[in-house]
């Protein structure tokens, strides 16, 4: 059973929007922090923006102003709203939520392909 559920991924066109949503499973206890990261072919992986369980939120320079992260913590989900989106935003992007024991439980990705 996957602890983490990506869905929302998809082919936009540039400037256009979509919104992710990570839902974690009722068996995922003890969450603290949850976030975003994305992988383009060739690239490392990296972060996009995280949340934490008191609201702290940080953002990679490359999405501040044009993404939102935001969380649910009772149905214990994320989203990530992506606005004016670019071909470079172009990537896999990944769900990570950090656990009790300061453990990463990832999800199975989801494909944002921003193309014309």
């Amino acid at each position: 059973q996957a602890h983490l559920v990506e869905s929302g991924g998809g082919l936009v066109q540039p400037g256009g929007s979509l919104r992710l949503s990570c839902a974690a499973a009722k068996t995922l206890s003890g969450i603290y922090t949850m976030g975003w990261y994305r992988q383009a072919p060739g690239n490392q992986r990296e972060l996009v923006a995280t949340i934490t369980g008191g609201g702290i939120i940080n953002y990679a320079d490359s999405v501040k102003g044009r993404f939102t992260i935001s969380r649910n913590k009772a149905q214990n989900t994320v989203y990530l709203q992506m606005n004016s989106l670019k071909p470079e935003d172009t990537a896999v992007y990944y769900c990570k939520a950090v656990v009790a024991g300061h453990r990463d439980v990832w999800g199975q990705g989801t494909q944002v392909t921003v193309s014309s």
